[in-house]
């Protein structure tokens, strides 16, 4: 097993496998009156947070207490971070505490390979910048397995703003290594011109959507555009967006997902959300059961 989780490039097919299996064997947890293993009693899990995440966050938190890790929750609000200390001298100050595991997100691309290289224990990179989010891939992945049995051979769209989303370069990283084929689509101006290995790219959703077995909506992430990238919203979600007319064009065994957190009514119909082939509320039941797994596995419990 690797000692870090830093990309989803980092994940071999059998590691990735692995990592899936055991997250099943963790999930069969939830359906106990006691959730809680012994597996990591002793260690401690510092979550690193730089950026603003409930969900990820409370995920790790939570996957990490099932494991009965003790946690350490670091946000930079409020802390010495905001009085100008590094990350450098943060990581400094985590390994003094015997920080066995760094779950950290941070807004720098690259920030969980430099931390690597200045503590002892594992580092898991909980998305940085525009680069990756390997456990929403993992997490991701094991939806699709978990609803239609398989991953290789599957025909996943994902679509929307490509360009700034960690999810979907993560995606299709470990996507294709685990034999999917990933086809990204989006308006010209939000697909990035070095698309990620293995990725088809179209710009027309309708011509896709009938051909998916996995539709995965991404939000627009207005907070990081310092330019107009398309006319309007109205026109996004006209092109762009998954409504129902376009829900009853994919096949029927077809499932719709989302990284969240939902722009309602731009990328993804409120209706198509709530509908029984959306797994959006499963992808967030199946992170805490996937994190146990990357922890579990990374920090050798038993």
């Amino acid at each position: 097993m690797i000692k870090h989780l830093r990309s989803a490039a980092d994940l071999d097919a059998a590691t990735a496998t692995l990592i899936l299996d055991t997250a099943a064997e963790m999930a069969a947890l939830s359906g106990r009156e006691v959730k809680k293993l012994p597996a990591l009693r002793g260690r401690t899990v510092v979550n690193l947070f730089y950026e603003d995440s409930t969900r990820t966050r409370i995920s790790f938190e939570a996957a990490a207490k099932r494991l009965s890790a003790d946690v350490i929750n670091f946000s930079a609000k409020g802390s010495s971070v905001s009085k100008g200390e590094s990350l450098k001298d943060t990581a400094l100050t985590l390994q003094a505490m015997g920080a066995d595991a760094v779950v950290i997100r941070h807004s720098a691309s690259g920030a969980p390979h430099r931390l690597a290289n200045w503590v002892e224990g594992s580092v898991v990179n909980a998305g940085d910048g525009t680069h990756e989010h390997p456990t929403q891939a993992l997490l991701d992945a094991y939806t699709m397995r978990s609803r239609l049995g398989r991953l290789d051979g599957l025909k996943v769209a994902i679509v929307g703003d490509v360009l700034h989303s960690r999810v979907a370069r993560s995606n299709v990283l470990l996507l294709t290594t685990l034999g999917a084929k990933v086809t990204l689509v989006g308006p010209p101006t939000l697909i990035p011109l070095d698309v990620p290995g293995g990725a088809q790219v179209s710009y027309d959703l309708d011509a896709v959507v009938p051909d998916s077995d996995v539709v995965m909506m991404l939000r627009v992430q207005t907070e990081r555009m310092q330019d107009s990238y398309f006319p309007s919203s109205r026109e996004y979600s006209r092109r762009y967006g998954l409504d129902l007319r376009r829900l009853q064009r994919m096949p029927e065994h077809a499932i719709v997902m989302h990284p969240g957190p939902m722009n309602r009514g731009m990328e993804i119909a409120p209706e198509v959300a709530d509908s029984p082939r959306s797994t959006i509320v499963e992808q967030v039941a199946n992170g805490v059961s996937v994190r146990m797994a990357v922890l579990y596995l990374l920090l050798g419990g038993k």
